[in-house]
């Protein structure tokens, strides 16, 4: 009987996925469909960066294009246009966006807030769905560090010019001193050696 019941679920679960194949395979032969091609799906951009999400539909009637962000912040709706009719832009991202006939948009001066998914859908106006996801990843420039490493290199500098020239006045001096001992040992040595020509 178990050998029975395993026979059945095996054929079931072969039904299903013939069953699921030969949907699938009607639904993508029917008129009117919609495809959708990401060309980029991973996006690295830099703080203040304009990126290109870059996509391209086909579909034989009028589509409707919907852009959507996910981050750790929430959903926001992007954008959403009517190919060749209206543009309906999110006041959080009017001026910051511009939107193509292939379905891409490009989104300006891009901060840390903009990284995230980006869900595109692709609506024909007989109810036919395509979807893509693209990932931006967002980095800041770290100015402080640079910025540290150039203010401790002319500290550096600064600080090796001046025991240069206290090394060079240290020299000097040093020089100085030992020319006026020298010279009063020359002095002493002549007024002995006058000292003993007298005694003499």
């Amino acid at each position: 009987l178990m050998r029975a019941l395993q026979g059945c679920r095996g054929r079931g679960v072969v039904v299903g996925t013939v069953t699921l194949c030969l949907a699938a395979g009607w639904a993508l032969q029917t008129p009117g469909g919609v495809s959708l091609v990401v060309s980029q799906p991973n996006i690295n951009a830099t703080v203040a960066q304009n990126i290109l999400l870059s996509v391209e539909y086909t579909c034989k009637g009028v589509a409707t294009i919907e852009w959507k962000h996910v981050s750790s912040w929430g959903t926001t709706n992007i954008v959403e246009w009517r190919s060749g009719n209206y543009v309906n832009i999110s006041t959080v991202y009017k001026d910051r966006v511009t939107t193509f006939e292939n379905g891409s948009i490009q989104l300006q001066n891009v901060g840390m807030r903009d990284a995230g998914y980006y869900f595109v859908t692709v609506t024909e106006e007989h109810g036919t769905n395509a979807y893509g996801t693209i990932v931006v990843n967002v980095y800041e420039i770290i100015y402080e560090d640079l910025h540290f490493v150039a203010v401790l290199f002319a500290f550096l500098a600064a600080v090796s010019a001046i025991l240069i020239c206290l090394m060079w006045l240290c020299n000097k001096s040093l020089h100085l001193f030992q020319k006026k001992t020298t010279h009063k040992l020359t002095a002493s040595t002549t007024e002995e050696i006058e000292l003993e020509t007298i005694e003499c």
